[in-house]
């Protein structure tokens, strides 16, 4: 069974961001893993599912009303 890949544009797509950016992450070993294969930089759908679950933020809990 293969594993779902995407490429750095596709991936830019789906955040709504420059691929630059990316390109950027991986200079500075931020964002996603990802994988170089020949030179093709490639990220895991499961690695980007899990980025996306490690940086999600969510709103402060409301305070009990008393």
């Amino acid at each position: 069974m293969s594993e779902v890949c995407v490429n750095q544009k596709e991936l830019a797509a789906r955040w709504k961001i420059s691929h630059r950016t990316l390109e950027r992450w991986r200079w500075a070993q931020e964002g996603p893993r990802y994988l170089k294969l020949g030179g093709r930089v490639i990220y895991r759908l499961s690695d980007v599912e899990a980025f996306e679950r490690e940086v999600q933020s969510f709103p402060d809990e409301l305070p009990a009303e008393g």
